[in-house]
């Protein structure tokens, strides 16, 4: 730069901003447009994979409807989100850590929980916490963003006992707002923790949309302020989504420190079944264009096209999801229903004396 040149701060974010281009492997045709980054699979890992995503579809479909009839209790929709979800949580192996946001339970089922535990843990019940063994992952967080600072502290955890192994964690372009949002990415940073932090894009937190949330062009972008590295990927393509998260396990494993993705999404239903109307913030047009890169029906056309998948297979995956969902849900029906005076009990270690007289009038209660 010359002397008598100023630095204008404005060309220094267009510059960084630019360099945040939307990484793709198979475009919405089903066709690789990315020969070289195309991550070869092997036949059965690609049905595998696209296994993974219809039985995902099947269970998000199923679980709608136990909701409406009464039969779950709080619910986050998922069609729309498997490639970012179940791509990249195919990229990960049995020992790394899963920190999932409240729409992240289908990733905590392929990653070991039983199904009808997933669906304990909705209607609120204590035995839907009660991981087994070997399931190395949190319960769904509630609280936005909080699970990336947990994050953090557990991929510390994990370079502090020199595993070979991470934490990856997942929120929303919403969770980005948040402050747990940058002091886990910063402290990751800071310690080189061996952390993947996935920011699931759907376009919108709740009703609120992308473009209200922040001035920042990305979100993937938000990476360069704690110095780690971004990018911005595009998750209805599962392919890339895999590419990018198996990278950055590889980078973090190699004691690289952590990586933010941002995978650019859409939810087809509602933020979650407790009363959002997305038409009311939502156009159809706008839905009617993310139906035409549904992942599923992206990775179908792929498949298809490589003589790997057909409408029998896809109909048996269908079948044997409904059986289960079925069958999990029939267990979850026949656990003994959790008490009042139960959940006080793993509530508080001595409980507030303003709670004795109703913990004594619910245990009369419960006796009879």
């Amino acid at each position: 730069m010359a002397a008598n040149e100023k630095l204008n701060p404005v060309d220094v974010l267009s510059e960084i901003e630019a360099k945040f281009e939307m990484f793709q492997i198979l475009n919405e045709k089903g066709e690789i447009v990315n020969e070289d980054m195309d991550p070869k699979l092997s036949d059965e890992e690609l049905v595998e994979l696209m296994t993974r995503m219809v039985w995902t579809r099947v269970l998000d479909e199923r679980s709608t409807a136990l909701n409406r009839q009464g039969r779950l209790g709080f619910y986050a929709p998922t069609a729309g989100q498997e490639a970012s979800q179940i791509a990249s949580h195919y990229a990960l192996s049995k020992g790394d850590y899963v920190l999932p946001g409240y729409r992240d339970v289908p990733q905590l089922i392929w990653h070991g929980l039983p199904l009808t535990q997933a669906f304990l843990f909705s209607r609120g019940h204590y035995k839907g916490n009660q991981f087994p063994e070997g399931v190395n992952a949190l319960s769904p967080q509630i609280i936005i963003g909080a699970q990336y600072v947990q994050t953090a502290g557990a991929a510390l955890g994990i370079k502090k006992r020199g595993k070979d192994n991470v934490a990856i964690t997942y929120t929303g372009d919403g969770g980005t707002s948040q402050g747990d949002f940058y002091e886990g990415i910063n402290f990751a940073g800071a310690f080189n923790a061996p952390a993947i932090f996935v920011i699931q894009n759907n376009n919108y937190a709740i009703s609120t949309p992308r473009e209200l949330q922040s001035k920042a062009k990305t979100l993937a972008q938000k990476a360069v302020a704690a110095g780690i590295p971004g990018i911005l990927v595009d998750g209805m393509d599962p392919l890339a989504v895999y590419k990018v998260t198996k990278d950055a396990r590889d980078r973090a494993v190699a004691g690289e420190g952590p990586t933010l993705i941002e995978a650019l999404c859409y939810r087809f239903g509602p933020h979650t079944m407790a009363g959002d109307d997305p038409t009311r913030y939502r156009t159809s047009d706008e839905d009617s264009d993310w139906e035409k890169k549904d992942p599923i029906v992206r990775f179908r056309t792929y498949l298809e096209g490589k003589k790997l998948w057909s409408k029998d297979k896809e109909d048996e995956i269908i079948e044997q999801a409904k059986a289960d969902v079925k069958a999990a849900i029939k267990e979850a029906d026949a656990t003994d229903k959790q008490t009042v005076t139960e959940l006080m009990d793993l509530m508080y270690d001595v409980k507030p004396s303003n709670l004795e007289e109703q913990y004594e009038y619910y245990k009369g209660k419960e006796s009879k």
